[in-house]
C-alpha cells in the first residue's frame, strides 16, 4: 500500500491551520449525537495528536443560555480540539465563538455542510452554499471575534445543479477561513451515493489555505485512494469510525511512519465497545445508556453472531446487561 513519495512527504508533516500547528493529518469529524467527551477519548487514545471536534452547536441558543450545553464539554487534557457551530446570523455566531474559545477551543469551525432539514430550515448547515453573502459574513464576524483560526465545512452544492464548490470555497478563503473541509457530496446526496473527490481536486488546486478531504473514509485504504485523488492536506473521518474508533489512528500512524497499523481483533473491539459503555453510564447516567444502544449496535459488526447481538445490544437497560452481553460474545469468538 503505498502513496507517491512527494505526497507522503507533506502527509508526514505537521498541518498548519492559521496560526495553530497540529501534528497530524487525520481529522475526527463532528458528528452529532457521537463525538461527545467519552467518544473523543476513545478515538484519542489511538490518535493523541489529531484534531477532534465536539459535536455541532446552534450559536443562537448558546447565546440565550445561562449555562453551556454539554455539548461544549471539553477536558483539560484533550487538545487539539475544535468547537463546531452552526447559524445563519453572523452576530450570534461571534458571541457564540467567543464562549467556545474559552472552554478550549483551539479553532472554531462553522458547519456549511449538514443536509438535515431542521438545519437548513434554519438557514444553516448546507443552505449557506445557497447564500454565499451570509456565509462570508459569518466567517468575517467570527473572525473579528476570535483570536483563534477559523474553518469551514461544507459540500459540493445543494444538488448536482447547483454544484457551486470551486467558486464558494475561493470565497470563504478570501472571506478569511484559515481551512476549509469538504464533504464530496451534493445536500441532496445526504449520505447516499458515492463521495465524488474529483471535486475536492479542482478546489485544492485553486486555493492556498488547507483544504481536507471529507466523505468514504471507511479504511485506511480509503484514506489513501482519496488522498491520491485529491492531493489533499488530509482526511477527516466521519461515519468510518462509528463503532470503530481506532480509524483516525490507523492512518495517522501510516502516514507518519509509511508502516502498516496493528489492526484490533474482534475481541478488542468488544472490549472497547464495554469502555464506551461504561463512559457513557458515568457520564450521563441513564441517557447515556439509551445512547449507548446505537454505539453498541455499530461495534456489533464483522463477525460470527454480530447480527443476533446487535439486537440485543439495541434493547440493553444497564451497564451490567450490556457487559454481559458482550462478554458472553467474547468467549465464544476465537480471533484469527
Amino acid at each position: 500500500m503505498k502513496i507517491s513519495s512527494t505526497l507522503a512527504q507533506k502527509l508526514a508533516t505537521p498541518l498548519k491551520i492559521g496560526s495553530v500547528t497540529i501534528n497530524s493529518r487525520v481529522l475526527q469529524s463532528p458528528l452529532s449525537g457521537v463525538t461527545d467527551l467519552v467518544f473523543r477519548r476513545l478515538v484519542r487514545r489511538y490518535a493523541p495528536e489529531s484534531m477532534t471536534y465536539t459535536e455541532m452547536v446552534n450559536a443562537t441558543e448558546l447565546s440565550q443560555m445561562k449555562q453551556l450545553p454539554r455539548l461544549m464539554d471539553i477536558a483539560p487534557d484533550e487538545q487539539p480540539i475544535s468547537i463546531q457551530l452552526f447559524d445563519c446570523r453572523p452576530d450570534f455566531m461571534a458571541q457564540a465563538g467567543i464562549k467556545a474559545v474559552k472552554e478550549g477551543a483551539q479553532t472554531v469551525d462553522i458547519n456549511m455542510g449538514c443536509p438535515v432539514n431542521k438545519i437548513t430550515k434554519r438557514g444553516g448547515g448546507s443552505k449557506l452554499l445557497r447564500e454565499p453573502e451570509v456565509a462570508i459574513a459569518l466567517v468575517q464576524e467570527l473572525k473579528r471575534a476570535v483570536d483563534v483560526p477559523v474553518t469551514v465545512k461544507t459540500r459540493l452544492g445543494w444538488n448536482d445543479q447547483e454544484i457551486n464548490i470551486m467558486e464558494f470555497a475561493q470565497r470563504m478563503e478570501e472571506a478569511g477561513a484559515d481551512m476549509i473541509t469538504i464533504h464530496g457530496r451534493t445536500r441532496e446526496q445526504g449520505y447516499t451515493g458515492k463521495a465524488r473527490w474529483e471535486f475536492i481536486a479542482e478546489v485544492k488546486q485553486r486555493l492556498t489555505i488547507p483544504v481536507i478531504a471529507n466523505g468514504d473514509i471507511f479504511s485506511l485504504e480509503d484514506a489513501l485512494r482519496c488522498l491520491e485523488v485529491t492531493q489533499a492536506d488530509g482526511v477527516m473521518c466521519s461515519r468510518g469510525t462509528l463503532g470503530y474508533p481506532f480509524l483516525v489512528g490507523e492512518i495517522d500512524y501510516f502516514l507518519k511512519t509509511g508502516q502498516m497499523p496493528t489492526y484490533p481483533t474482534v475481541n478488542q473491539r468488544l472490549e472497547c465497545a464495554k469502555e464506551h459503555l461504561q463512559g457513557l453510564w458515568e457520564y450521563k447516567g441513564y441517557r447515556g445508556i439509551l445512547q449507548s444502544r446505537k454505539h453498541l449496535a455499530w461495534y456489533c459488526k464483522g463477525f460470527e453472531g454480530a447480527s443476533e447481538l446487535r439486537d440485543k445490544c439495541s434493547r440493553i437497560e444497564s451497564v451490567e446487561e450490556g457487559f454481559d452481553l458482550l462478554d458472553n460474545a467474547k468467549q465464544l469468538t476465537i480471533d484469527n
